[in-house]
């Protein structure tokens, strides 16, 4: 569930990078192959390839990890338009490279494939960000939820959605604390509306819950280092995923819309918006907040209040 800008332009966009060039030199994919990760830069101005001029340290990297699904592709989007160089982390690397090769910008776009449960694989993925440049934004993205009640829940399911959705993101930070130390970056994690209330997926909802506090562990813990560190919390936010569990109940979006004060759901844009604002200098004296970009639901039921108060007026 997400919040969306109310103009393309309510949000500065920052200037493109001097080191960051338009050539149309560059046609072939480069690619480097290490151990259970892969990684390229596409097609037209491989970061790896740029002159010497432009060293890796004057370049900034964003880091995406679930960067495959429709909520990541986003976040990657327009991320793009304030770092050099954006490392797109998923397991799914097919779909990694279709959401690079679509993006608005693949010049900037390193698709590498990634398992975040694994330390070995994340500790590959720092290495490569480090050669890409200095990573300032960090978003812990990847997520899934499986059973959809307590009762249907079992011990590997619970394991599974925590590992996922809890720990995943704070291995994540550790593999690359040290990257962030150094450039006083930020760190963006998406929980969900499930983190803060009751909406089912309980195992789910209990790793959320976890993750936002993790991050208030991270903004106080860090600070010192100049580190940032905000979660989003989205409501329904319409994905291919989350289409394909409606498949039962087409009506499901438009029968969730009444319980949103905005009377809509989220779309992947307004969960992009709202990381590109807590990692910008905008945000520079916002750290350990949970923001809901959730269409209003979480304020409030416009229904129960109007079933209370008796008014016509919600």
């Amino acid at each position: 569930m997400c919040w969306r800008a109310s103009s393309p332009t309510a949000i500065a966009r920052p200037r493109r990078s001097p080191c960051v060039t338009s050539s149309s030199n560059w046609s072939n994919i480069a690619t480097a192959t290490t151990g259970n990760l892969w990684e390229t830069s596409l097609v037209h101005d491989p970061l790896v390839l740029l002159p010497s001029r432009c060293a890796a340290v004057n370049r900034s990297v964003a880091v995406v990890t679930g960067a495959a699904g429709d909520i990541g592709r986003a976040i990657a989007a327009r991320l793009a338009e304030s770092h050099d160089a954006v490392l797109l982390l998923d397991i799914d690397g097919d779909a990694l490279r279709a959401a690079a090769e679509s993006s608005g910008a693949p010049e900037r776009m390193v698709p590498a494939v990634c398992d975040v449960t694994s330390e070995e694989s994340l500790a590959d993925a720092a290495s490569r960000a480090a050669r890409l440049g200095r990573v300032k934004t960090l978003v812990n993205n990847a997520g899934a939820a499986r059973a959809v009640s307590l009762h249907d829940t079992d011990g590997e399911i619970w394991r599974k959605d925590s590992a996922l959705n809890l720990e995943a993101p704070f291995l994540c930070f550790r593999a690359f604390a040290d990257a962030l130390k150094e450039s006083g970056g930020s760190v963006v994690n998406i929980a969900s509306v499930n983190g803060l209330a009751v909406y089912g997926h309980p195992a789910y909802s209990a790793a959320k819950a976890g993750l936002i506090h993790l991050t208030k562990l991270i903004a106080v813990e860090y600070g010192k280092f100049g580190i940032r560190a905000n979660a989003v919390a989205p409501g329904t936010v319409r994905t291919r995923a989350w289409e394909a569990r409606a498949a039962a109940n087409p009506q499901v979006f438009e029968e969730a819309k009444r319980w949103y004060p905005l009377r809509r759901i989220v779309d992947p844009e307004d969960v992009a918006n709202a990381v590109f604002f807590l990692a910008s200098d905008q945000a520079a004296a916002i750290t350990g907040v949970c923001l809901a970009v959730d269409c209003g639901l979480t304020a409030g039921q416009a229904e129960l209040a109007g079933t209370f108060s008796q008014s016509p007026h919600y």
